[in-house]
This record gives structure tokens, sequence and C-alpha cells, in this order.
């Protein structure tokens, strides 16, 4: 066992008696520290340091570089003590790994340690200094870094290059061109890659004419036949968004550089060139340009944009024979490309050859899976991926919430909230406005609101997100609240803000708010009118009764009314009951969108209103003539996390019996305290004696009856339907909440309808 201080060890001698008893492995000279543990101090490891012959200091200072390699600063300050106290020096090249793991780590305090002790020593050189810049640099300390810069006596071509560089990829591209500027003034010709680093921090228009100037230095200088600096220049010019100088700078090329076109075939793309992208791609080949997988990324995004799915399939072909269609490079965009030319089979087959799908690769196929409206499908795939363990993105527990919202899923959404949480992605903004419409389509606006309360700082997205779900649930005067605390914000509206406020004001009646959102938004927002927003505004017109009024707008649009103008004047006159506008409305809505039996059902009951039966017998005629049918309705009501649907006339539900036992008992207490279900114009309209027993038969009062019989306390019955109210239904359950003392939710195809003590939130404006 060895006590040995630091002070006993020194060069060994040939007359050392364990040399002597190891002249055998005089052969050895060097020992591999790299394997040492960091602990190891000059005492444990002196009886393998006189085994070996070695120049003083040598073994200690590769031990020196092994830590600093390992980042091991701390022990490095312990062991350089040890040495000094040892007599034992730093040699240069201990120094530049110091320094360099330094910058590494962002070790500035360190570094600033070891500069200061360096300056007290001999075995300072031009390496070493420049190893001394690059360690202020790389902790971003340029102040320090400069004023380095300009102490150094002998300043070379690699020292311009790792100041200039330095600020350069930081961003700060003025004083990096200042830097180059003196470079030029002192007569120092900067070397090309100087020139390339400069060209690569130029990312968007402000510095273009910078790189105008570099450009023409290069030129000057005669640089521009290398390859590498000809394709940052076309590059340069892409990412400034100076696309014909990109086309020349490509152009010019003595042969075709794959890197070059792709970055070309990048700038194209952003700037919904797409048609440009996909003759560059032709050309590409044509030339027999080699293509990777992120040539084809970017020819699909084009072809998904244009939705070209014929030009997308042949590249799908191409794709396939080149071998690429299992790299998720290649498989992920092509998923996006079917999804977004609604080519949902080719989508998913398209997945499926995906060798290791990545979390785009998923979140392309669950968006495929909720624009076909296959929400379930969406789900089932959602909780495959979290058995499979797949990294989850903010992308993904968007589209859940979505599917959550479109299939009435509170429960299963809740859970899927508190899982974001529970993985921090919760605070996408994207995210959080897809989970407050969620809990708002599912009726529960309390949370929704209370989701909307948890972000820090709302951005218009957001916002946007909790005045609609006001807005739809006829809360009209909490969205106009909530609008000017936007303002107050300094969040800025969007066209869907508008169109939330406008929907607000339709529900409400609030006709001369309506159009005074319409007439400022433009002027005093800077969001300039699209279609919808006129069709909102015609909506309010309508539902309030201002039927000429509505008619008169769709006249005077400055663009051509769509479907849904005419469709919004259409319900306003069958609510309104104006057989005259009302014809007038179908006859355009029949030009332009022939299949909707909705309006053919519309026009037979306004005939009928009208005693116009040989009219109305037409509208039949004219359906089944184009054999259509109407929309089967449908309702459902969720207990105990279990959906029970309903359709007109259902006796498919296990409690069939008590349903309709119930809905009896309701309507002889409805008629106890009232007249009864009809009033006289529908008795009127119908004229048949039996209309108050079909009317028990309706999905929405089966769901109504079901939830009666299933719940207790004071809990609200939600129900959900898939089409619009019938007036009939939306006054039974008016006098339900009456004769139950119950509140009663209902979302129809348009709005929730909350009914309380025989109010409706919609104040019969739906």
């Amino acid at each position: 066992m060895y006590s040995i201080t630091c002070q006993c060890i020194r060069p060994l001698s040939n007359s050392s008696p364990v040399v002597e008893a190891n002249d055998k492995h005089n052969d050895v000279r060097h020992v591999n520290f790299a394997k040492i543990p960091s602990w190891v101090t000059l005492k444990t490891s002196h009886s393998s340091l006189e085994t070996h012959k070695t120049q003083k200091g040598q073994v200690e200072n590769l031990h020196l570089v092994s830590l600093a390699k390992q980042g091991k600063l701390r022990e490095v300050h312990e062991f350089i003590r040890s040495m000094d106290e040892a007599g034992i020096s730093t040699d240069s090249r201990s120094y530049e790994y110091l320094f360099k793991m330094c910058g590494t780590l962002g070790a500035l305090s360190d570094g600033m340690l070891f500069h200061k002790r360096l300056q007290r020593m001999d075995n300072r050189n031009n390496l070493i200094d420049n190893c001394i810049l690059q360690m202020y640099c790389d902790c971003k300390s340029f102040k320090a870094a400069e004023r380095f810069f300009d102490k150094m006596i002998d300043r070379d071509m690699s020292s311009w290059a790792i100041i200039i560089s330095a600020y350069a990829k930081k961003g700060r591209v003025d004083e990096a061109v200042r830097l180059l500027l003196h470079m030029l003034d002192l007569g120092i010709m900067p070397s090309s890659s100087i020139f390339c680093n400069l060209l690569r921090s130029f990312s968007d228009r402000s510095v273009l004419d910078l790189g105008k100037q570099i450009h023409s230095q290069l030129i000057r200088i005669g640089f521009t036949s290398d390859v590498s600096v000809d394709t940052l220049i076309s590059n340069m010019y892409v990412k400034c968004g100076w696309l014909e100088g990109a086309e020349v700078a490509t152009n010019k090329m003595t042969w075709e550089n794959a890197v070059a076109c792709t970055g070309l075939m990048v700038g194209y793309t952003k700037a919904s060139r797409h048609g440009d992208a996909l003759s560059l791609f032709v050309k590409m080949i044509s030339e027999g340009v080699k293509l990777d997988e992120f040539v084809f990324s970017i020819v699909l995004k084009a072809c998904a944009a244009l939705e070209d799915l014929r030009t997308g399939r042949q590249i799908h072909s191409y794709i396939v024979k080149l071998g690429l269609k299992s790299e998720v490079s290649v498989g992920t965009p092509l998923v996006d490309f079917y999804v977004k030319c609604a080519r949902f089979e080719a989508a998913h087959q398209a997945f499926e050859s995906i060798s290791e799908p990545n979390d785009y690769s998923w979140s392309a196929i669950i968006t495929g899976y909720c624009q076909s409206g296959r929400f379930d499908r969406a789900i089932q795939t959602f909780n495959k991926i979290r058995r499979k363990g797949v990294l989850l993105n903010s992308f993904i527990y968007t589209n859940i919430f979505q599917s959550c919202s479109a299939v009435s899923d509170l429960i299963y959404g809740a859970q899927v909230h508190a899982d974001a949480i529970k993985k921090g992605l919760i605070q996408c903004l994207s995210g959080e406005s897809a989970m407050i419409t969620m809990y708002s389509k599912c009726g529960k606006l309390d949370s929704a609101h209370q989701a909307f309360l948890a972000i820090d700082k709302p951005d218009t997205i957001a916002w946007t997100a909790i005045i609609c779900a006001f807005a739809y649930h006829g809360k009209a005067s909490e969205s106009l609240r909530l609008f000017n605390e936007m303002l107050r914000s300094g969040a800025k509206p969007n066209a869907v803000t508008f169109i939330g406020l406008l929907n607000a004001c339709s529900h409400a009646g609030l006709v001369k708010e309506g159009k005074k959102f319409l007439d400022t938004m433009s002027n005093k927002y800077g969001v300039k009118p699209t279609i919808d927003h006129y069709d909102c505004m015609i909506d309010i017109y309508s539902r309030a009764g201002l039927l000429q009024e509505a008619l008169d707008m769709i006249r005077s649009l400055p663009f051509e009314p769509d479907a849904m103008s005419w469709k919004s004047l259409l319900g306003g006159c069958w609510s309104h009951r104006n057989l005259d506008i009302g014809m007038i409305a179908a006859e355009k809505i029949f030009q332009l969108d022939p299949l909707d039996s909705s309006t053919y059902v519309m026009m037979f009951n306004l005939c009928a209103l009208a005693g116009k039966w040989d009219e109305a017998a037409r509208y039949r005629k004219m359906m089944a003539e184009r054999k259509l049918r109407k929309e089967l309705s449908c309702s459902w009501i969720i207990v105990k996390g279990k959906v029970h649907r309903f359709i007109v006339g259902d006796r498919h539900h296990p409690q069939t019996e008590q349903i309709y036992s119930k809905l009896k008992q309701l309507d002889l207490a409805i008629k106890k305290s009232e007249e009864g279900l009809l009033d006289e114009e529908d008795d009127a309209v119908c004229n048949f004696t039996e209309r108050e027993e079909q009317l028990l038969d309706h999905s929405e009062r089966l769901a109504i009856a079901y939830g009666l019989i299933s719940t207790t306390g004071e809990t609200p019955i939600l129900v959900f339907k898939n089409t619009r109210s019938c007036k009939d239904c939306h006054e039974f359950a008016k006098k339900v909440s009456i004769v139950t003392g119950r509140e009663l939710i209902v979302r129809d195809a348009n709005r929730f309808h909350h009914v309380n003590s025989g109010k409706c939130s919609c104040n019969d404006y739906w």
C-alpha cells in the first residue's frame, strides 16, 4: 500500500528498482486513461504512473484531456490544482480541449477561469487563441469575444471566420457584415467559408439587399464557380423570398444540383407556386437528377395543395418503383396528400405501407378519419397508439378533441384532456381551442369556460373558440362581452371571430348589432367580409322575419350568392310562413344544390300550410324523380357512459315500454296544465286526427323520455339530434321542463337549446 503525496511524483529514472523489475515492458510507452474513473487522483494512480517511462506531465495531461472530454469540469479544476502542487504544467493540447468543452457546455465562468490562468503562462499560440475566441462565441458572450478578438496579435483567417460565423449563426447579421467589411478594409480577402456562413444566416426579406451585395462580391472574387457557394446563393434567395434570383442562380450552375433544385422547390411551395414546383420536379427527372426522400415530400405537398390527384398518383407509382413507399419521410406526406384529396381508403393503404410510422404519420391518418366522418375510427386509432407507446403530439390531441365533439363523447373527451395535461401537451393553443370547442359541443359550457380561463395568454384562436361556444349555446350577451374583453387584451379578431359574433346575433334576434358588426369589421378591424359573413347577416334578417331585407341583401351582394344564402332565406320563409319569397329561394337552391332533400320537404310543408296541395304534390314528385329521401332524424342521449340512440317510431330499445309509458304520462300532465301538444296552426297544416300519437314517436321525445326515467335529481337532461328540432318537439321540451321541473338541453344541427321553466335560450330563434 503506497502512501504518496503529489510532491513525491517525479520523472522515473532507469535506476528505479521498479523499472528494473519490469525491464521486459520497456516497449510500453503509452497509457490509455480514457477508462479511468473521474475520481482517480494522482495519489491513487501513482502505482500505475511508476510502471511507465514518460516525459514529465504527459500522463497527467492525458488524464486532464480525458476529464475534459467527459465534461467533468469540477474534477478538472481539482486535478489542475494537484498538478500545480506537483509542479506539472498544463500543456496547450489540454487547454484546447478545456476551452472546447466549456463552449459546448456553455460554461462561461469556467472558460474565463481557464483563460485567466492561461494569461499567466508563456505557452500560448494562435491555435489556443482561436480556441478561446470560439469558447466565448459558443457561450454567446459576444462582447467578451470581440474584446479578445481586438487584442489578438496574430489573427489568421480562422480567427475572422470564428467571430463572423458566430454572429451570423446567432442571427446578428449586422455585426457579421460589419466585421466582414472591416476585414476587407484591412485588405484581407475572406475565405469562401466566411461567405458561406454569412449566406446561411440570411433568412428573410429584410436582409435581401445585403445578400445581393454579398453575391456581387462573390462574383467579383470568383467564388461562384464553387458548387457549394452557388447552392448557398440559391437557397439564400429562396429564404429571402426572391424566387426570381434563386431561379437565375440555379439555372447558371454548370450541372444540375439536387440540393439547389430542392431548395427552389421549397421556395415555390412556400409561395404557393405549386405548379412551378411540379414543373421543376419533372425537369429534375428529365435531367437525371438523383432524387431523395425530401424531394418527394415537397412534391407531394404541392400535389396536395393543388388537389392534383392524377399527378400525385403518378408520383406514388414512382415512389413504389424506387422502393421508398415504406420510408416514413415519404409515406407520411403521401398519406397527407390522399387525405387532402379526400381519398381516404388510399390514405389508409399508404399508411399501412409505412414500416415504422412516427407521430406525424399517425396524426395524418387520424386527420383523415376525422375529415371522412369516421370519428369512432379516429378514437380507436388513438387508443391503439397509446397502447403501443407511440410519442403523441399536440396535433393528434387536437383531432381527438374534434372527434369527441362530433360524437358528443364528453366522458372520453375529459379523459383525453387529463391525458394531455399529464403529458404537458395542453399548452399548445390549437389544442386548447379544440378542447374548448369539445366541451362546448358536448353541452358543458361551464367546462369550456373553465378551460378557456386556464389559458395563461389566450390568442385570437382561443378567444374565438370561447366566443363561438357561448354563441352556440344562445348566450349572445356573453359572446359580445367576451369580444370586448378580447379587444382589451390586445388580441385581434379574425374572420372566424366575426362568424361567431354574427351567429350570436342571429340566434338572439340582434339585428342592429349584427348589421353593425358587418359594417365595421373591414374599416375598424381590418377583416374583409366574405360570403360566409353575408350569409350570417341574411340569416339574421330571415330569423327576425325581415325577409324582404334578406332578399334585397342577396340581390346586392358583392359576390355571387351561394346555396347557403338562399337556404337561410328559405328557413326564414318556413318559420314565418312566407310562400312567395320561399318559392323564389327554392328555385335558386334547385339550381345550386338540386340534391338537398330538405328544400323539397320545406317547400312541401309551406305549400301545404297555404292549402296549395297541387304545388305541394309537385315538390314531392320532384323529390321522387331525383330519388331523394328525407334525412333520417336521429337523437341520442348518454347515460352512465353508454350511448342510447333513437329514430322516429323506434321500438328496439330494451326499455321501450317504459319510454312510451313515460311519454303518455307527460302528455296527460301537459294537457292538464295547458291545451295539449299542438297549436291551432299545426292542426290546420296536418289535418290528421292521429297527429298527437305520431308526435309521440319523434326521436327527440323518445330520448327525453328515456332521460327522465334513467336519471334523477336536478341533473340536466342532455339530448343530441342530427337534424334541426321541429317546432312541435321544441314546444314539447318547453312544456316538459314545466311539468317535471327538470332542465333540458337539446343540441340540434344548428345550436344548443337550454330549456328551463318553459323558456328556451334561443328565444324561439332557431
